[in-house]
């Protein structure tokens, strides 16, 4: 089973490529979906005693965590240390139920993949892409994102150039969703049929 690693900055298009993949009969493990997830259930007691005053109605309000997060960034990590080993246990049990199913591939969904050094989990990394000002526009046009939230959200992102020249594919969303669904169906059609590339594409 060929374990492929989605990832790319915010506003790139990754989880509309995420889906596009699930069209092609790729099962997709999203880190997002499952923090949602964790927020309502496992992350609850350990978040809240970290962060006094984010649990409202039995799950964690996220608009007043982030708050905290923007008032004290260095905090980042404290919350990391506690979500991403609850992330990965779902992972985990993600990749058996899919390996037992016998399915040929399957696509973890993580924006962070780099940032958490997360490349020894996959074999295979495809990276989201597009020009930076279309970037910029799609996230600022996000209800509630400002200028000052994208500095900050960039600001613990590496950076795409670095991204792209660690990928083995790239999906360029700037060249419109049908080139990016057309490229979608080349990469999982060519892992299928020659496995784990040796060269970077």
């Amino acid at each position: 089973m060929i374990v492929i690693g989605l990832t790319g900055s915010i506003g790139m298009g990754k989880s509309t490529t995420a889906k596009m993949f699930v069209d092609e009969g790729v099962p997709v493990n999203d880190a997002d979906a499952v923090v949602h997830d964790l927020y309502r259930t496992d992350a609850v007691a350990p978040v809240g005693e970290a962060f006094p005053g984010t649990v409202k109605d039995g799950i964690i309000d996220r608009p007043e965590l982030s708050r905290q997060l923007a008032a004290a960034p260095e905090k980042f990590r404290q919350l990391e240390a506690i979500v991403h080993p609850l992330v990965r246990r779902r992972e985990v049990e993600f990749l058996a139920h899919q390996r037992e199913a016998g399915m040929d591939l399957v696509l973890l969904d993580i924006p962070l993949l780099f940032e958490v050094k997360g490349e020894d989990r996959v074999d295979v990394i495809v990276v989201v892409t597009c020009d930076p000002q279309i970037q910029r526009e799609r996230v600022l046009a996000r209800p509630g994102m400002t200028e000052e939230k994208l500095a900050m959200i960039l600001s613990r992102q590496m950076p795409d150039a670095e991204k792209r020249q660690r990928a083995d594919f790239l999906v360029d969303t700037g060249l419109g969703m049908e080139a990016a669904r057309a490229r979608v169906h080349q990469i999982v059609t060519r892992l299928r049929t020659e496995g784990i590339p040796t060269d970077h594409a």
